[in-house]
């Protein structure tokens, strides 16, 4: 398989993402919990195999920020995913894509990282789309979803924990394969995740087979073929190629909700949609690689 189908693939493997949480009758956390111990369970004999002799050279140090990255990922996954039970999946999934605008601010606040005129353009236009699209439905009095304005503001805070999941993550990328990277930071997210599930009261079984079904495809689909496949499409392509492409999931998230759920956005979320795509574009592709 060529970098250029499997980036293909992998873009439209993350966008079926929105559309199984919003086919499960799980509380959120419980399938967000599923998705990330389905998708760690098969990396686990591979770093068992191959790589048990780095774990032990992981110290202390890295220990510490893999743990961080690993509880910013499940809060990522937790938000967003109870985001898409209060407003629509094109906004959902648009403004949690907004991730790169809130790295190249962290990375600029704690890193010292340059922010060049067009990362500061590109952050500018897509603060103002997520503006325009958070209160233009609201204003506007035609809402999609029970709760559209707490619904944003979950899928935002699901962009900016992305955003340190990544951060936390940037320099031990630098020092640690990748099989015992994600083994120790989705552990680490599992097991917070378990947390939570357990801290909120629900049941880890009694599922019907339908809902494990959805879990697992939610390991399969958007964790296996889609975050999996773009790591290693990485290896080929310039990180600025993949980012940009992958402003494809909100289009695709949003026409398999207008397909397969009957849920058409609104005027404001698709003008606002668009100028928060324009915006991210605009700073990753103005980021220095």
């Amino acid at each position: 398989m060529s970098p250029e189908v499997g980036l293909v693939t992998a873009v439209l493997a993350v966008s079926t993402g929105a559309i199984l949480v919003r086919w499960s009758d799980a509380p959120s956390s419980v399938a967000a919990f599923y998705r990330v111990l389905f998708t760690t369970l098969p990396l686990l004999p591979v770093a068992a195999w191959r790589y048990r002799d780095q774990f032990g050279r992981i110290d202390r140090r890295d220990l510490g920020f893999a743990t961080l990255s690993g509880v910013a990922l499940a809060l990522h996954f937790a938000s967003w995913f109870e985001s898409l039970e209060w407003t629509s999946v094109a906004a959902s999934v648009t403004l949690v894509q907004a991730q790169p605008v809130f790295v190249a601010l962290g990375a600029w606040l704690l890193l010292r990282e340059r922010v060049t005129r067009r990362i500061a353009v590109g952050i500018g236009v897509a603060v103002g789309g997520i503006v325009a699209m958070s209160l233009g439905d609201f204003l506007g009095g035609v809402l999609v979803g029970p709760a559209p304005l707490y619904g944003n503001g979950l899928a935002l805070f699901g962009a900016v924990t992305a955003a340190g999941y990544v951060l936390a993550g940037r320099s031990l990328r630098q020092r640690l394969a990748l099989v015992p990277y994600v083994v120790v930071v989705y552990g680490v997210c599992t097991v917070s995740l378990l947390a939570l599930v357990l801290a909120q009261g629900h049941p880890l079984s009694g599922y019907p087979p339908r809902e494990w079904a959805v879990f697992l495809g939610l390991a399969v689909g958007p964790g296996l073929f889609g975050h999996t496949v773009i790591n290693w499409v990485l290896g080929y392509l310039e990180s600025s190629v993949v980012s940009v492409s992958l402003l494809g999931e909100p289009v695709g998230a949003t026409v398999l909700a207008l397909v397969l759920l009957g849920e058409a956005p609104t005027r404001f979320t698709v003008v606002g949609g668009v100028i928060v795509l324009s915006g991210i574009y605009f700073t990753t592709t103005g980021t220095d690689r």
